[in-house]
């Protein structure tokens, strides 16, 4: 995960001075991790494998182009668990887990809103 300095440095330098831009593209980085987390947790109350997958392809350039790292690698852990036992004990705790990332991720990017 970028720490908020080096993710506002990002945006800064994709804003290219632009305040509107660098606002809207914070609100659209909330907006998508907000989607993923919320989409996450549908699929693990649906059991739904395939709706899981595809909030992971929907967000994965966002995590690259912003360096969400840690974000990524948890994505990838809940696949592999999935992958590997389906939804039992192993994807719940990863699925804490991730709530807890995911709320340190977008508090981070709240404050750069502010």
């Amino acid at each position: 995960m970028s720490n908020n300095l080096e993710l506002n440095q990002r945006i800064l330098d994709m804003a290219e001075g632009d305040d509107e831009f660098r606002s809207e593209l914070i609100s659209a980085i909330y907006t998508g991790l907000m989607e993923l987390q919320t989409v996450y947790a549908q699929g693990r109350i649906e059991k739904d494998k395939v709706k899981i997958q595809q909030i992971r392809h929907k967000i994965k350039p966002t995590l690259v182009m912003f360096d969400f790292d840690q974000v990524a690698v948890s994505l990838e852990e809940g696949r592999e668990i999935l992958d590997a036992q389906g939804f039992g004990l192993a994807f719940e705790s990863h699925f804490l887990s991730f709530l807890i990332l995911m709320d340190l991720v977008l508090l981070d990017v709240k404050r750069l809103k502010e």
